[in-house]
């Protein structure tokens, strides 16, 4: 396990991103932001953009992306030999491109999507796009591979089903995710440990409600989708999604015994109700942050300390992009935070 240095040196380096990152008091200055080129000029002082706004948009956003896994990278590059943990949660975003390249080759796109910078932590050879044997070749994702047609020059295109392949990466993820959290002792493990409970369960939830509402899945389809794992075998994170589908999503009285009712999108006078998977989505995610804003400095040398960080940075990264996609739409940033139930 890591040194007493290794823990200073991360928790004060940490400390010092974070106090320049725009969560906690900081989240602040973004309420008044009305235009792209602002929150770009807000968020890269000495770097940012002449572009017109369409185009600032996509560069805004590969820039705060960028920025937020640099960072990220940064702190878990400080151990000589860093917990396997941290390194999972920061190849979430290898997890995302990945997801992305099988998104766009399913759809025929000639041209990469383009991936996330990991270095010594990078595994996928993305620069082989849109070979998808030749880029997981030699990875642990070669296992998707079998989902793939097997006769040469195949796999591309509609023969592929990224829905599938998109399910298997989750699973794997998070499974790979809860055996890490477990190698850690347990003084090093406790606040991410909630953390990460609380995040597989609710994701479970948004993932139901998502099938639900946008594909008519059944509630059988719907199980093959969701990810079991838990501390106990009698205590499955996947537990309450499956009490909610047998809740109807137009009847908001069905879910008033439901655990998680309160984070749903809640009736309004005069308007038919519907579950909303986005709203639902954004108060969890609000949820979350302040899991780990809670716990980032509860134990400062305590390996989820830095889990917490990444965790903090990857809301931070999130609640920019979607703050300039809102302006980009002519939407100012309070109405952004609105809408994400995010309170400044």
């Amino acid at each position: 396990m890591p040194g007493s240095g290794e823990r200073a040196y991360v928790y004060a380096k940490a400390c010092g991103i974070i106090g320049k990152s725009f969560v906690g008091k900081r989240m602040s200055a973004l309420s008044p932001i009305g235009r792209l080129s602002e929150l770009d000029r807000l968020v890269f002082p000495d770097s940012f953009r002449e572009l017109p706004e369409r185009e600032l948009l996509v560069d805004l956003e590969r820039r705060i992306l960028g920025r937020a896994a640099k960072q990220i990278t940064t702190i878990v590059d400080v151990y000589a030999k860093p917990p396997e943990l941290l390194v999972r949660l920061l190849r979430a975003y290898e997890y995302g491109d990945l997801k992305s390249a099988l998104i766009a080759i399913a759809g025929g796109e000639p041209r990469s999507p383009g991936f996330t910078t990991l270095g010594r932590f990078g595994t996928v050879h993305f620069d082989a796009y849109p070979d998808l044997r030749a880029m997981l070749q030699d990875t642990e994702f070669e296992f998707l591979l079998a989902d793939l047609p097997k006769k040469e020059g195949e796999g591309r295109g509609s023969e592929i089903d990224s829905i599938a392949l998109q399910t298997k990466l989750d699973k794997h993820y998070y499974t790979k995710l809860w055996e890490s959290l477990f190698r850690l002792p347990k003084r090093d493990r406790g606040g991410i440990e909630k953390i990460l409970e609380e995040e597989v369960s609710l994701r479970n939830i948004v993932w139901a409600l998502r099938l639900r509402t946008y594909y008519g899945m059944t509630s059988d389809h719907v199980r093959e989708h969701l990810i079991y794992v838990g501390r106990k075998k009698d205590r499955s994170l996947a537990a309450e999604a499956e009490a909610s589908l047998e809740f109807p999503l137009d009847t908001y009285s069905s879910w008033e015994k439901w655990r998680r009712i309160a984070f749903l999108n809640k009736e309004q006078p005069g308007e038919h109700w519907k579950a909303d998977p986005r709203w639902f989505q954004n108060a969890a995610s609000e949820h979350l942050y302040r899991m780990a804003r809670l716990y980032f400095r509860r134990r400062p040398f305590a390996i989820d300390t830095a889990a917490c960080f990444i965790k903090l940075k990857q809301f931070e990264e999130d609640l920019l992009t979607s703050i300039s996609e809102g302006l980009s739409l002519g939407m100012p940033s309070r109405d952004v935070f609105n809408l994400l139930e995010v309170q400044v």
